[in-house]
């Protein structure tokens, strides 16, 4: 599902579209994650201010290891193996930026920022095709 405004939204400085990948993004690259979700692994805390987290694209080994039987082809693990940082509750939808392109759609993980446990993002570079042919539809 693709959401549509009422009206336009207007670009600025603070305002700005993301441009679609032109391909997907392999481990190693370094994205920008950014939510206004829960900033605490235990507890609730949700900011007033964006936060931002660069993290890796972890490899498909690392995320079927973290995740046993559960990753599918449209998934990808951004993070860090030792915890400490993640997105989490609140986040879900959110961008994942890598290289000023839409790589990846914060969706679910165990906990957040857990050992062993890193996030778990949409693939959206696979979707490309039909998030072009639902704007250009509508």
């Amino acid at each position: 599902m693709l959401i549509k405004l009422a009206s336009a939204a207007t670009l600025n400085s603070y305002v700005k579209a993301v441009s679609l990948a032109s391909g997907c993004a392999s481990a190693g690259t370094s994205c920008l994650i950014s939510g206004w979700g829960n900033t605490l692994s235990s507890g609730t805390n949700y900011p007033d201010l964006l936060q931002c987290l660069n993290a890796p694209i972890l490899t498909s080994a690392q995320c079927s290891s973290a995740y046993p039987g559960e990753i599918t082809g449209n998934m990808i693990c951004v993070g860090y193996m030792e915890g400490g940082k993640d997105s989490c509750q609140g986040d879900s939808g959110g961008p994942v930026v890598c290289n000023g392109q839409l790589q990846g759609i914060v969706s679910w993980g165990y906990g957040c920022a857990l050992r062993n446990y890193p996030g778990v993002y949409t693939k959206a570079c696979n979707y490309n095709a039909w998030i072009s042919s639902t704007v250009s539809a509508n």
